[in-house]
């Protein structure tokens, strides 16, 4: 028997709604002990903050896209009221999307799961970007603990709740932001009910997802055979036409806590500072994976035995024969692999079904191009100038962009030192303006003197501009 309850929401190439939930297809094992997966998502800083149960320090941003610290704090936390889920869960995959532009500040997030007639203490899920807390925090409790990313349960629940903290060293750095909160719930014994007759069966149209190929390996001596989940990823964003160094993303994505580069949540992180809007998921057939292709989305597959230990590779689409294709950064001919269709089935499913979700935030970033055309990544130019100059107090900086890319805006001196970075992500076409006040990383006042505005694209190609400081 199988239960069909599907509620799938979806507008273009995103999820706009505050609160969706997706009740995915499931094998029904008939004893009541195997429960539908569900997704949860609150996005936006009006659904965030209108299910807000505690608020200190945090507002809105000016975009209303997210959440971030008032101008005047450098800490703040927000608590959520009770999430309440339409079926019982004992496992549970957060996620989430924000931007982290300053160094050391960031977010950390917890959740808290009913316990004893109570909640339990708040379990740390993870946090953006560097491990800026000098306690880490409990990821245990007597009902259950947080597997570095992945939220096993001892019974089954029904609720949780969400804290979130956010750090910067002064006021003077950009504070960071939140603008989603992810949560896959699901129950432990659905992945043993799969029905694999149905899954071989399934047999979704010939598809072909291109992008620039990379062979892990080959992009680093020291850290490419650890980097499948980041070289993936990378190859995802290459595939929408958004250029990415793959070892700046690696190192990026490099959990300094757990010391990996495979910490599910925190790759998904990292995409959403790149443009892409991002969860942690579970898929149970091949059918719901093309669903989402269809719809310009993009797939990670966490894959195990019997083709590998453990694993992520890109879910290229399928075959005319319905089977499915891959890019595995893990082989020299990895690009449009066909594994068998048993094989790579197991590989996923009997490991559950953990993916990477993606879609475009905004579908003007980039083009989704078609079959048979690879990305190359290309640099475009960019106009830098600034405003007063020489200044004594501040200055306004003008970047002109022509193309959407990933850039590092920073200011060093002439001895080549970094003093600030003042953004980090995405630019869209257009004038965009950052403002200087003449402080370093500290919030400490520098020197009079010359200075460099350095713009450092995804290409790896600088743009400079000199500026100067007179007191």
């Amino acid at each position: 028997m199988t239960e069909i309850t599907i509620l799938k929401i979806r507008n273009s190439y995103r999820w706009y709604l505050p609160l969706l939930m997706v009740v995915l297809l499931i094998p029904d094992s008939g004893n009541g002990d195997t429960h539908p997966d569900q997704f949860y998502s609150i996005e936006g800083a009006d659904s965030l903050l209108a299910r807000a149960e505690t608020v200190d320090g945090v507002v809105a941003t000016a975009d209303g896209q997210g959440i971030c610290l008032v101008d005047s704090r450098t800490t703040g936390s927000i608590i959520l009221s009770p999430q309440h889920a339409a079926h019982p869960f004992n496992r549970g995959l957060p996620s989430w999307n924000g931007q982290v532009s300053s160094e050391n500040s960031g977010f950390k997030i917890y959740m808290s799961f009913p316990s004893g007639g109570n909640w339990s203490p708040w379990l740390v899920v993870g946090f953006w970007k560097n491990n800026i807390w000098s306690n880490y925090g409990t990821t245990s409790f007597s009902g259950g603990y947080v597997d570095i990313d992945y939220v096993k349960l001892y019974s089954d629940q029904e609720s949780w709740k969400y804290k979130v903290v956010f750090k910067r060293p002064s006021t003077s750095h950009q504070s960071p932001r939140l603008s989603k909160l992810g949560f896959f719930a699901s129950d432990r014994s659905t992945t043993d009910s799969l029905d694999y007759s149905m899954i071989l069966a399934d047999s979704p149209p010939d598809t072909l997802i291109p992008t620039t190929f990379l062979y892990q390996y080959s992009l680093d001596p020291d850290i490419g055979g650890s980097i499948c989940s980041p070289t993936t990823v990378s190859m995802i964003l290459q595939s929408y036409g958004i250029s990415v160094d793959p070892v700046d993303f690696a190192w990026d994505t490099y959990d300094p806590y757990y010391h990996l580069f495979g910490v599910w949540p925190r790759v998904v992180q990292n995409a959403s500072e790149y443009g892409l809007d991002g969860a942690v998921m579970r898929y149970r057939n091949w059918s719901d994976a093309y669903s989402v292709l269809a719809q310009g989305g993009r797939i990670g597959m966490s894959i195990g035995n019997p083709l590998y230990s453990g694993h992520l590779v890109m879910l290229a689409g399928f075959t005319v024969n319905g089977n499915p294709r891959v890019h595995d950064p893990a082989r020299t001919d990895g690009y449009n692999h066909v594994y068998s269709k048993a094989a790579i089935s197991h590989s996923w499913f009997d490991k559950g079904g953990v993916a990477y979700t993606f879609f475009l935030r905004d579908t003007t970033v980039a083009a989704v191009y078609g079959n048979d055309t690879r990305i190359n990544s290309v640099d475009f130019p960019v106009q830098i100038s600034n405003y007063p100059n020489p200044f004594n107090s501040q200055t306004e900086i003008d970047l002109l962009i022509d193309q959407p890319q990933r850039y590092v805006v920073s200011i060093y001196n002439l001895q080549g030192e970094k003093v600030i970075t003042l953004y980090r992500g995405i630019l869209l076409p257009g004038l965009r303006s950052f403002r200087w006040n003449g402080c370093n990383q500290n919030g400490h006042q520098v020197a009079t003197g010359s200075y460099l505005v350095m713009v450092r694209s995804a290409a790896n190609v600088q743009h400079s501009h000199k500026l100067m400081l007179v007191k």
